[in-house]
């Protein structure tokens, strides 16, 4: 029992420890972005993300990276560039507890591209918790008060990293971890060059310096959520993952002096609810 419980607690702490970082990498972009364009930042996070993995492919050989269907491959970090840049430039005109929020809806985009693309059967009650999370979606919008067009960065960005979710579930199960990860981002890495050079602004040594860290940072995310789901079921850690808005919050509050209207804690709290049952309802 005692093996049992220290497995579950270390999982958690893998996972609870992949939030912070998310978060931590979200406060860079944002603070980056205050200066450098979000496609910028884009680029330079892929960048040294795929600086980073080389010494691991040299040490495996180039054989570790060779993938089993490449236009897969490229499908995958085409999406990604197009999440990312979405995600990265929203970081910069809105709070990073709005973005949190907005991340929670992933599981929906999932759900619903399930039923379209991988024919899966979805319960009526998985589909009355989908509408009800979507309309958590537009009390954040507010479309009857001051619409603010900007958070479709957001919701762009989570129907694509919803996108990516399935395509992984459908064709990427038998590659290799590694060639995942450099596949990512040496494919957003190349696809955001052209835009970069359009807008670049030369970064200062202190920015460049954030900017490795953001890129150590989103493979670490991937990391310590291997080591999580090596422990613990996806369903285990489903409760934790709200822990996320509070560091936002928190981060968001110190450093940016970011305070949420009523309205994202309002579809918060319609949100949370509707994703933790879709993920109760699937670990049955």
């Amino acid at each position: 029992m005692i093996m049992k419980n220290n497995k579950y607690l270390t999982g958690i702490s893998w996972f609870i420890l992949s939030l912070l970082v998310s978060v931590i990498n979200d406060s860079i972009s944002k603070y980056a972005g205050l200066r450098l364009p979000s496609i910028e930042i884009t680029f330079f996070r892929f960048f040294f993300g795929t600086i980073i993995l080389t010494p691991l492919i040299l040490y495996y050989g180039m054989g570790s990276i060779r993938p089993k269907n490449f236009p897969v491959q490229i499908a995958r970090g085409a999406i990604l560039f197009g999440g990312m840049s979405a995600w990265a430039y929203g970081l910069t005109v809105a709070p990073i507890a709005l973005a949190t929020v907005i991340s929670f809806t992933i599981p929906l985009f999932v759900l619903v591209l399930a039923s379209c693309f991988l024919k899966e059967e979805i319960t009526w009650k998985k589909w009355m918790a989908t509408i009800v999370g979507f309309l958590g979606i537009v009390v954040i919008l507010e479309p009857h008060n001051n619409f603010d067009i900007n958070l479709f960065w957001f919701l762009f960005a989570a129907a694509l990293f919803g996108s990516l979710d399935i395509l992984n579930k459908k064709f990427v199960l038998q590659e290799t971890m590694l060639t995942m990860l450099f596949y990512s981002a040496i494919v957003t890495t190349i696809l955001t060059i052209i835009p970069t050079i359009y807008v670049w602004e030369t970064p200062t040594l202190q920015e460049l310096f954030m900017l490795f860290i953001l890129g150590i940072g989103a493979n670490f995310i991937l990391f310590c959520l291997l080591k999580s789901f090596a422990l613990v079921d996806a369903s285990d850690v489903a409760p934790y993952r709200y822990l996320e808005l509070l560091f936002s919050l928190i981060v968001g509050a110190i450093f940016f002096a970011e305070f949420p209207k009523a309205s994202v804690w309002l579809g918060a709290i319609i949100i949370i609810p509707s994703t933790l049952f879709i993920a109760w309802s699937s670990s049955r």
